[in-house]
């Protein structure tokens, strides 16, 4: 069973719906005493005597200062009809008492409340002022009598107990053999921590899920509290963080005091980056809200007691811009990468996926995890739904192999479009398409091509799909093949149709960006040598940037993208060499 350990208890609701009523009667009390006799409508007093010279007031209600009357029959005033006014009363006026008594008005006279009456009524606002300061500071401060922060400030956590944290276990985590590993010692310290302990070891307090997004970051993390069968306090960054400065920060305190009064228990924090960043980054200084928080979650982490088993996990996709002080030793002690999987893991990752839905005898896993090198454990997991929503529309009982292929092409190349081309596009398309294919195929450095099409689908009017494999290490003749296979769509039309189109440009970006690489990052150009620059690197924060490293100079700039041209008119030369050796294939293709 999961609850939120955020939620008030009991006696702390009674409390603040007693404090929401002692308020409103405080108030209404405070309007019956001050109140204005707005049921009346104003009139001046010179209109108010002449009606009680004419007899048309029927009662008179008179204190020191207010006169409210009620009238015989509704006048007109303004426009409107009424029949109670009131107005104010002069300091002297001998002549009204008399002129009430000669015309039988019915009066009552009040009696204003004394000093002590006046003096308690301005006093009220003040003293209400001045509780409900008081109230609020008590329950910031996590007083007994205010029972902790409001509820729309305390922490956010989802508390996970019993059954809802045992329901995930290692055996559910799939392709992660490396990070299970790293984990099991924080397992054995929570359900066992004598056994580390008569080692003389330390375990980890603090572990950082490194690695892209999807690739089962949270999930090894519940798994963890699964196996330990232990409380798992859930939590993303940026739920710490409010509009109020100082919130934050008492969020964090209260719910490592939930961590600790829970204990053995695990607090994990997904996206940590939103609360972690580097702190003074920023044009004009940082975030205070945020560098509190973070202030607070480093106090935190450095004040643990040995004797608190409470392990702190924590996920992030973007450990770059991390505050070095969360990422030392004795915070965040063991760094757990968690990369994209490769051909076993996602072929057990299809596994898992699958079990409980009915699959064709033709579906081979092995095959669909070889064609799905890049994917992410939640890439593969849509894929198998979206096969499993196109069996539904096709009406099959079974998954079967061309569902698969039908969501692989939905959730690579996208949706077919309705588009219609004429026939110069269609041959242009083509040729363009043939091009990239016959490149592949005549170069022993790259990827064989797999499929070629030219039905338009998503924002492609064609594409050319190469077998794909899992690479870790690739060398230069193997980009240079690549740029060459980029560049052949571009050096077909020229070749074939003797001009080019704006069809090539998502190639020519992709050639740029890869020479781009090839000459800065990894040191592939003979003009430049073998160095590394931050050229067009994305900063995620503009201040840190302009606070750490401006950048290579104009002149490298321009030395850099002078080297990617030439890489970029070598290749093109090399698919045309290609083309023209392999023109009667192109033609026939």
């Amino acid at each position: 069973m999961s609850a939120r350990r955020g939620d008030a208890s009991p006696p702390a609701r009674w409390r603040l719906w007693a404090a929401f009523a002692g308020l409103f009667v405080s108030l209404a009390l405070v309007w019956y005493l001050v109140r204005d006799p707005a049921a009346s409508h104003e009139v001046a007093y010179s209109v108010a005597y002449g009606w009680i010279r004419d007899g048309k007031v029927r009662s008179l209600e008179l204190s020191r200062e207010v006169m409210e009357g009620r009238l015989a029959a509704p006048e007109l005033v303004d426009g409107t009809s009424i029949q109670t006014f009131h107005s104010a009363v002069p300091a002297q006026d001998d002549t009204l008492m008399p002129l009430l008594h000669a015309h039988d008005v019915a009066l009552h006279v009040h009696e204003e409340a004394g000093g002590a009456g006046r003096f308690l009524v301005s006093l009220l606002p003040w003293l209400l002022v001045i509780g409900g300061w008081w109230w609020w500071s008590a329950r910031m401060r996590g007083s007994p009598l205010g029972g902790g922060l409001p509820q729309p400030l305390r922490h956010r956590a989802r508390r996970f107990d019993g059954e809802a944290t045992s329901a995930t276990k290692f055996a559910d985590v799939a392709g992660l053999g490396g990070a299970k590993r790293d984990l099991e010692e924080i397992v054995t310290y929570l359900k066992d921590p004598d056994r580390i302990t008569a080692l003389g070891a330390k375990v980890p307090r603090g572990v950082l899920l490194v690695g892209p997004p999807g690739t089962g970051k949270t999930l090894i993390a519940r798994a963890v509290a699964g196996e330990a069968d232990v409380p798992f306090f859930s939590i993303t960054g940026s739920e710490f963080i409010e509009l109020f400065v100082g919130v934050g920060a008492a969020r964090v305190r209260e719910l490592f005091a939930d961590a600790k009064a829970a204990a053995p228990s695990i607090v994990f924090i997904d996206e940590l980056d939103a609360v972690g960043r580097v702190r003074g980054a920023g044009i004009g200084g940082g975030h205070d809200e945020r560098e509190q928080t973070l202030d607070q979650l480093l106090a935190e982490m450095d004040g643990f007691d040995r004797r608190d088993q409470v392990i702190v996990l924590a996920a992030t996709n973007r450990p770059d811009v991390l505050d070095p002080a969360l990422l030392r030793p004795g915070r965040f002690d063991r760094r757990v990468v968690i990369d994209l999987p490769a051909l076993a893991a996602r072929r057990d990752i299809l596994a898992v996926h699958v079990r409980d839905k009915p699959l064709a005898p033709a579906v081979d896993l092995d095959e669909i995890a070889a064609m799905t090198p890049g994917f992410s454990g939640a890439d593969l997991a849509n894929l198998i739904n979206e096969a499993a929503l196109h069996a539904l529309r096709e009406h099959h009982a079974q998954i079967e192999a061309g569902d698969v292929s039908a969501a692989y092409d939905k959730i690579v190349l996208g949706d077919p479009r309705d588009a219609r081309l004429d026939p110069d596009e269609r041959q242009r398309v083509a040729t363009h398409e043939a091009g990239h294919a016959v490149a592949a195929w005549a170069s022993p450095n790259v990827e064989p091509p797999r499929r070629i099409s030219i039905l338009p689908r998503g924002m492609a009017l064609g594409a050319t799909e190469q077998a794909a494999r899992d690479r870790h290490v690739t060398t230069r003749r193997e980009l240079e093949a690549r740029l060459a296979v980029l560049l052949a769509g571009h050096a077909a039309e020229l070749l074939v149709l003797g001009e080019a189109s704006t069809g090539a440009e998502h190639d020519l970006r992709s050639a740029m960006r890869l020479a781009e690489d090839m000459v800065a990052h990894y040191g592939m150009s003979d003009a430049l040598g073998p160095v590394y620059y931050e050229h067009h690197e994305r900063d995620v924060f503009l201040g840190h940037r302009i606070a750490t490293d401006g950048g290579p100079s104009e002149t490298t700039v321009h030395a850099i993208e002078r080297a990617a041209r030439d890489l970029i008119t070598q290749a093109r030369t090399a698919a045309t060499a290609v083309l023209e050796r392999h023109r009667a294939t192109l033609d026939a293709l």
